[in-house]
C-alpha cells in the first residue's frame, strides 16, 4: 500500500452530555442538524472537499447511530480499498481492553491505523463542530512554516476567551504560550480543536504520553503544553468563517436558527463546497390548503398542515392543523397534531406530540434538575416519546426519551420541569 501525504483522525467518541437529553442515547456527532445532516457530516465533508482520502472515525460513547449513518463512507466518496473511512472503536489487545481515556490516548491506541499508511502528516479534527474548512490552505501553512504542529484558531469574544484553550501567537502566528481556559487570557485566538502534526513527531509524543501516569492523556492539556515546553516549532493558522461548537443546547438551538436568517450566517447552498449525507430518497415536502411556512427550512417529505415560523424541519415530519410551530427544531419522522402550537422546543426523532399540546410557554424558570443546561428558554422533548393530547409544557423542560403517555402522570409540567422514566415530573 502506497504511503498518503496526510491523513485524518476524527475524535467522535465524546459523550455530549451538555446536549442532555439529546444524547442519552446516541453520540453528539450523530444528531441531527439542519434539517436532513447530522453533525459529523461537515468535518468528513470538509475532508473530501480538501482531497483528504483517508480517515479514521474514533467512536466510543453510545456509536451505533454514528456508524450506521458513516457505513463505508459512499456518500463521501471514501468507499474505498485504499483508503477510505473506516471506523476505530476500542478494541480488545492482546490481554486487555481499554476505554479511549482522551484525545491524545485515543489516537495513541490507534498508532498501528496510522502507521499502517505511512502518512508524512496526520490532521486531528473533531466531530461535533459546524464549520467549512479547506485542510489543504492549512497543510500548504504547515509546510510553508516547518511546522511540528499547527493549530487552527479563531477570534471569539473576549468576554468568552475564557471558555476555549488560547494559544498566545508572535505577529507572524508562531505559538509561544498555550492558555488552557484562562481567567486572564492574553489573547482572544481561540483553539478550533483542529491539528496538523508531522506524523514521526507526534507519534514519539504520543509514545512518551502513554507512560506519564500524571497525564490526563489529552492534546489540550498534555501534547501541545509538552511540545510548547521542549521549544518544538507550533504555529496558529487563523480561520476566518463560520465555526460553531454546538455543544450546549443554546449553541445547538442557536446554529440552527443560524441557518434560516436572512442572510444565512453558514450557507448550505454553496455548490463549490458541498455538504454530504446520506440520502433516503423520500417525496418533496407538501404544504396543506391552510398550510404556511415562512423563513423556515423544511426538507423532503414533509407534510404540513399548519403553520410553521422561523424553524428547522427534517425529513418525514407531519404537521397537524390549526398547528403553529415556531422557533423549534422537529427531528425526522416527528409527528405534531392538530391545534397545538411548540414554541422554541427541540423536539427528538420519532416522537409524537398530540392535539391541543401547548409547548413553550410560561415564564423561563432554569430547570430544576439540570439548571446548567436547560436555563435558556428552550424545552427538549428526546426521541419516541408520546406527549399526550392537552398537555400545557413551560420553558427549560426537558421530556425524556422513548417515554409512553401514561408515563407522564400531570397534563401540566411548569417551566423548569422534568418527565422523566418512571413518570415523575418535577
Amino acid at each position: 500500500m502506497r504511503s498518503k501525504e496526510i491523513i485524518a483522525l476524527l475524535l467522535a467518541g465524546g459523550q455530549g452530555s451538555r446536549l442532555g437529553v439529546l444524547t442519552k442515547n446516541i453520540a453528539k456527532p450523530a444528531v441531527l442538524y439542519g434539517g436532513k445532516y447530522r453533525i459529523i457530516d461537515f468535518s468528513l465533508s470538509n475532508c473530501v472537499n480538501s482531497n483528504i482520502d483517508t480517515v479514521g472515525v474514533l467512536t466510543q460513547y453510545q456509536p451505533l447511530e454514528l456508524n450506521a449513518h458513516i457505513g463505508i463512507g459512499k456518500p463521501w466518496d471514501m468507499d474505498r480499498i485504499d483508503g477510505g473511512v473506516t471506523i476505530l472503536s476500542p478494541y480488545l489487545k492482546t490481554k486487555i481492553g481499554e476505554w479511549y481515556k482522551g484525545t491524545a490516548n485515543a489516537v495513541f491506541q490507534n498508532i498501528h491505523y496510522v502507521d499502517k499508511y505511512n502518512p508524512e502528516y496526520v490532521i486531528i479534527l473533531s466531530g461535533d463542530h459546524i464549520y467549512k474548512m479547506d485542510y489543504s490552505n492549512m497543510l500548504d501553512f504547515h509546510k510553508k512554516n516547518r511546522a511540528d504542529a499547527t493549530i487552527s484558531v479563531i477570534n471569539v469574544p473576549w468576554e468568552e476567551a475564557g471558555r476555549y484553550g488560547i494559544m498566545n501567537s508572535d505577529d507572524s502566528g508562531k505559538i509561544y504560550e498555550f492558555e488552557e481556559k484562562p481567567q486572564n487570557p492574553k489573547s482572544n485566538l481561540a483553539s478550533m480543536g483542529v491539528y496538523i502534526f508531522k506524523w514521526d513527531i507526534l507519534k514519539d509524543y504520543l509514545l512518551r504520553d502513554d507512560k506519564d501516569t500524571q497525564s490526563a492523556h489529552d492534546f489540550g492539556k498534555n501534547i501541545i503544553p509538552m511540545m510548547l515546553g521542549e521549544g518544538k516549532n507550533l504555529w496558529a493558522y487563523k480561520f476566518s468563517g463560520y465555526w460553531k461548537d454546538v455543544g450546549t443546547i443554546q449553541a445547538y438551538w442557536e446554529s440552527n436558527m443560524d441557518l434560516i436568517s436572512r442572510v444565512p450566517e453558514f450557507n448550505l447552498y454553496d455548490p463549490a463546497w458541498k455538504v454530504y449525507t446520506p440520502n433516503t430518497v423520500k417525496p418533496a415536502h407538501y404544504i396543506g390548503p391552510m398550510g404556511s411556512i415562512k423563513k423556515t427550512i423544511a426538507a423532503e417529505g414533509c407534510m404540513i398542515y399548519g403553520t410553521v415560523r422561523n424553524s428547522v424541519i427534517s425529513p418525514g415530519v407531519y404537521i397537524g392543523k390549526d398547528t403553529i410551530i415556531e422557533d423549534s427544531i422537529i427531528m425526522t419522522d416527528s409527528f405534531i397534531g392538530e391545534n397545538s402550537h411548540i414554541s422554541k422546543s427541540i423536539i427528538g426523532e420519532e416522537t409524537r406530540i398530540g392535539n391541543n399540546v401547548r409547548m413553550g410557554i410560561g415564564n423561563n424558570t432554569p430547570n430544576g434538575l439540570k439548571p446548567e443546561l436547560y436555563d435558556s428558554g428552550i424545552t427538549v422533548v428526546g426521541e419516541k416519546t408520546l406527549v399526550p393530547d392537552g398537555c400545557e409544557i413551560g420553558k427549560n423542560v426537558v421530556i425524556d426519551s422513548y417515554l409512553t403517555c401514561e408515563q407522564f402522570g400531570s397534563l401540566s409540567i411548569g417551566s423548569g420541569g422534568s418527565v422523566l422514566k418512571g413518570g415523575a415530573s418535577k
